[in-house]
């Protein structure tokens, strides 16, 4: 068997007292493919032995040597049965000549290239994976650029302390740096102060905070 050890060491034995079963998988993406399930002749034959010793009332040492015998034969039996398996599962995966794994045609394999796309990347998926990445990169640089917050949160200072909020001109809605609006002209509104210790909101001509004292 060992023309086939390297195909074989990834498998797994589902055999049972009754016969033999074998699930291989893919060396890339672990999908598995199960075997025919193969009866075991020495199986069937050590029920109707154990039957019949049963029924004489046993046969004494030759039960032992019997066990055994038939032990021997089972495990002969079972490497014909994952010999065929093998060839079974060899019809479905493919072995890649540059890296000696072998995988599943269905996802795992470059037909085209005649190599596992681990060595030979479908080119057509990975332009599409590509595409759908930088378009996903796009939308989130476009998201973190677009102010969805406007107005709803209080933007604060490193020092934690609100920032102040430019005016807005009453007439046509311009932010206004001066005493008059750069858009339209109109004068601009008192400027509102803001507490230092609470960031209560105040007029432009208080003194000092309404909700906790500090003088402004």
């Amino acid at each position: 068997m060992g023309n086939m050890i390297h195909f074989t060491n990834n498998y797994q034995d589902c055999s049972t007292d009754s016969g033999f079963q074998f699930e291989f998988y893919c060396d890339t993406c672990g999908t598995g493919c199960m075997s025919q399930f193969k009866h075991s002749k020495m199986g069937a034959a050590g029920t109707i032995f154990k039957a019949a010793s049963n029924f004489f009332g046993g046969l004494g040492g030759a039960q032992g040597a019997t066990d055994d015998a038939r032990e021997l034969m089972r495990g002969k039996e079972r490497d014909e049965a994952l010999r065929e398996a093998v060839e079974e599962a060899k019809k479905i995966f493919k072995l890649c000549g540059r890296c000696g794994k072998w995988v599943c045609e269905q996802a795992c394999w470059n037909e085209k290239r005649n190599l596992c796309e681990t060595c030979a990347p479908d080119l057509d998926e990975e332009l599409a994976a590509a595409q759908n990445t930088a378009k996903m990169e796009q939308i989130w640089r476009k998201a973190r650029q677009t102010d969805l917050i406007d107005g709803e949160i209080d933007v604060r200072q490193a020092d934690g302390k609100p920032k102040e909020a430019p005016l807005k001109c009453t007439s046509c809605g311009a932010a206004v740096n001066g005493k008059f609006c750069g858009e339209c002209g109109a004068a601009a509104p008192a400027a509102k102060k803001h507490c230092t210790s609470c960031g209560t909101e105040a007029s432009a001509t208080a003194k000092f905070c309404g909700t906790c004292g500090q003088k402004l």
